[in-house]
């Protein structure tokens, strides 16, 4: 019998979750069923939306189950299949996380597309975080090159792609970042960087030297003070695509929103949350003709901070809410 080690959680936290919330359990897997497959992980993700699972409300997904498999995306190779069209060998991308070994029905896997990266590229910049930042852009907000753009979190997974794809289309670009090495990792790519570390005002007084012409278009990753700023400086008829707000995933009660929301209206805005499976569904080759290219000839650039080993899924997840990372957060299996 093949065993499986997986992370769990047995009560919904609140605010941030402490460490010992995660426990590591053990099982026998059972014997593979006709369609399914087992999979040994090499790499797993850890994303800010998971918080939203372990709140206990359903969302736009379920939340997590207690005391059952913790789920995220993952990459690794098949070690046993009795799907029609997986083998074994096949190096695959799938939502069996927070495991060592994951044992899913096939047609809950990928295999990975046939473009010159390295693997864990497709857990990244060609995977869930950049078809995120290439959907919010070219299908949320219809990004023209002749926009301003303003991109919150633009050193992290979705933003530092959403940014290059910007900039690569011509537009003027300015990025939030919390510390001095991501705004200074952000202006070697040709992007204006001001820090979303301040008060709302600060980043006002920041948005208006930097594009003293206003914002056409504004990619939504912290909420808070950063996005009643950016109202302020939207021009009007602009556009915002809202992919998330971090700065509120672990408030223990509600926040005000924005104390200048009314801008919405008298400035004509279209603001749209968006969730990337519902709009990338029939646009995933475009993506992959469009963006795969880029990365694999280095004209676009993106960073990865590794954790190593299983036991560390935890604490590589607590990390992106301390800002800690660079880039795509993942964790690399033995």
């Amino acid at each position: 019998m093949t065993q499986s080690r997986y992370f769990t959680i047995s009560e919904y936290p609140e605010g941030l979750p402490e460490r010992s919330l995660f426990q590591l359990e053990t099982q026998e897997l059972p014997e593979l069923k006709e369609g399914e497959v087992r999979i040994r992980n090499q790499w797993l993700s850890v994303d800010p939306y998971m918080r939203g699972r372990m709140s206990g409300v359903k969302t736009y997904v379920e939340p997590f189950a207690l005391n059952k498999p913790l789920e995220g995306g993952a990459l690794g190779e098949v070690i046993e299949s009795r799907h029609q069209t997986l083998k074994q060998g096949d190096r695959v991308v799938h939502m069996g996380g927070w495991r060592d070994v994951a044992q899913l029905n096939g047609d809950q896997v990928q295999s990975l597309p046939d473009i010159d990266v390295p693997p864990q590229a497709f857990l990244g910049v060609l995977g869930m975080p950049g078809m995120t930042a290439w959907a919010g852009l070219t299908l949320v907000a219809e990004l023209k090159s002749s926009d301003t753009v303003l991109i919150s979190a633009a050193s992290g997974a979705v933003g530092s792609l959403a940014a290059q794809l910007a900039y690569q289309k011509g537009c003027t670009v300015i990025g939030s970042a919390g510390s001095q090495e991501k705004r200074e990792w952000l202006e070697a790519h040709g992007i204006k960087a001001i820090n979303h570390h301040q008060s709302a005002e600060e980043i006002k007084s920041a948005l208006s030297e930097v594009a003293p012409q206003g914002i056409d278009v504004y990619y939504e990753n912290v909420g808070g003070p950063m996005l009643e700023a950016a109202l302020d400086a939207m021009n009007d008829f602009g556009r915002i695509a809202v992919c998330g707000m971090i700065s509120r995933y672990n408030e223990a009660a509600p926040s005000a929103g924005p104390a200048n929301i009314s801008l919405v209206l008298t400035k004509r805005l279209r603001m749209q949350g968006f969730i990337v499976h519902e709009w990338v569904k029939g646009h995933e080759q475009t993506f992959y003709q469009q963006v795969g290219p880029l990365v694999a000839d280095g004209r676009i650039e993106y960073r990865e901070t590794v954790e190593e080993g299983l036991e560390q899924t935890p604490d590589a997840f607590l990390a992106l809410f301390e800002g800690s990372n660079q880039g795509k957060m993942l964790v690399r299996l033995d």
